[in-house]
């Protein structure tokens, strides 16, 4: 089970760390990534991540904004969201994939956190 959490309101310019916590399982043995889904628009993803955290990837429209990164004590991925923009405003999930493949199509998860609301303000 995951739980995302950390979302909010800031500023277009400003900063948040979305956390997605794992109960239950063997989170450190999954593929995580962020997906995110913005009003009237579907589903994209942002950032994933490997098991062991070595391999990470990123879309392109967040790419030098944002840090993935885990930690296998606390099965906790966060995602760090720095220069933040009023298009980055939308619903973030988190999800895991027993895959050992990394991918980028939502269809590839099996587990999905409940989501937690980002909204950026111009």
């Amino acid at each position: 089970q995951l739980q995302a959490s950390g979302g909010g309101l800031v500023q277009a310019g400003g900063s948040l760390r979305l956390s997605c916590v794992a109960s239950g399982g063997t989170f450190s043995s999954l593929n995580v990534a962020w997906f995110r889904q913005a009003p009237g628009k579907e589903r994209e993803f942002v950032s994933g991540i490997s098991r062991i955290g070595v391999n990470k990837n990123y879309a392109d429209s967040v790419k030098g904004r944002f840090t993935i990164s885990r930690d296998h004590a606390k099965n906790t991925v966060y995602l760090q969201m720095n220069s933040l923009k009023p298009e980055d405003t939308a619903v973030y999930y988190c999800a895991a994939a027993s895959s050992p493949i990394m991918s980028t199509y939502g269809k590839a998860y099996d587990s999905w956190g409940q989501g937690t609301l980002v909204t950026v303000s111009s």
